[in-house]
């Protein structure tokens, strides 16, 4: 008698098991999740400087707010980068930097993509409303509304301008935190909100740099492709002295002091350095990126710092 080779039946639940793992992944990458890490960044140390220490006192109130916080930050933001890739399809499926995001892959459908950036831009507001205060949820839907609206449907195919008006959605969350503590805003988060706003081109005008000809073959009017690297580069060092100049201004708001100048003294000197690099050619652009995220976290870092030391 001749034995039959031994198999193993694989569950038939196996390839539904791997598409919603897929499918979980690709409503996840539509929210943006790395932009989205720029909340932790810019809200909490500002929720911080806000209260004059913890917010709240004690250290589990003061958690719980910035949680919720956070979370309704989290939610109304990745509806706002939800929508902006519903809206980009087209041109992603043609820049090769972007072809393999949910949409142009056909992973998620549009109309499920529109549905999910919906919700959780309500849900965000609604959240923040409930749980935080009306004000700070207020300026939460005020950031998608002017993302989605102002930046994606209309500057981002029209002019080279794009990222400098646009960059104002990005710059709201230390608006946000300062609202969820006090209830209000005053001139030391809108110094904040500056800062994040200079910041934003020379960030993103460094990327696109690497990017250049995707963005020629999408026909998105970006500065390099417009304006050629030369004119870019020399914008790039522009915006980097005029960021560090605003970040300067932080303690004329009242509530920064010299913890947090002595660091954006020595760092944008590191920072304006680099950008010079990149003016000259002596540096790649992607060194500039790099650096601005590095710059972002450490003068954020020095804002929470500032009031604890």
């Amino acid at each position: 008698m001749t034995e039959r080779p031994l198999t193993i039946a694989r569950p038939a639940s196996l390839p539904n098991a791997r598409r919603a793992v897929e499918l979980a992944r690709g409503y996840w990458e539509l929210t943006k999740p790395g932009i989205i890490g720029l909340l932790l960044v810019t809200t909490v140390p500002t929720m911080i400087v806000a209260a004059g220490g913890w917010p709240k006192g004690s250290f589990v109130d003061g958690l719980v707010l910035i949680i919720l916080t956070l979370l309704g930050g989290i939610l109304t933001a990745g509806g706002a980068n939800t929508f902006n890739q519903w809206f980009d399809r087209d041109i992603d499926a043609i820049m090769e930097r972007t072809a393999d995001r949910p949409l142009p892959s056909g992973l998620i459908q549009p109309g499920h993509a529109l549905a999910w950036g919906v919700l959780l831009a309500a849900l965000g507001g609604v959240q923040l409303a409930l749980t935080v205060n009306l004000l700070a949820a207020l300026l939460a839907e005020a950031a998608v509304l002017f993302y989605v609206f102002v930046y994606t449907v209309w500057l981002k195919r029209s002019t080279t301008q794009n990222i400098v008006i646009g960059g104002a959605a990005g710059a709201i969350p230390p608006l946000v935190g300062w609202a969820a503590v006090t209830g209000e805003v005053t001139w030391t988060p809108f110094i904040l909100f500056l800062v994040i706003f200079m910041w934003t081109p020379p960030h993103f005008w460094a990327l696109s740099l690497k990017y250049r000809d995707d963005y020629a073959r999408a026909e998105v009017p970006m500065l390099p492709v417009v304006s050629g690297e030369r004119e870019t580069r020399k914008q790039l060092l522009i915006y980097s002295v005029g960021l560090v100049a605003v970040s300067l201004l932080g303690p004329l708001g009242g509530h920064l002091s010299w913890c947090y100048e002595t660091t954006c003294a020595i760092s944008g000197a590191v920072f304006i350095w680099i950008a010079w690099q990149v003016w000259c050619e002596q540096a790649p652009p992607m060194r500039l990126f790099f650096a601005s995220i590095a710059y972002l976290f450490i003068v954020f870092a020095a804002v929470g710092l500032d009031v604890l030391v």
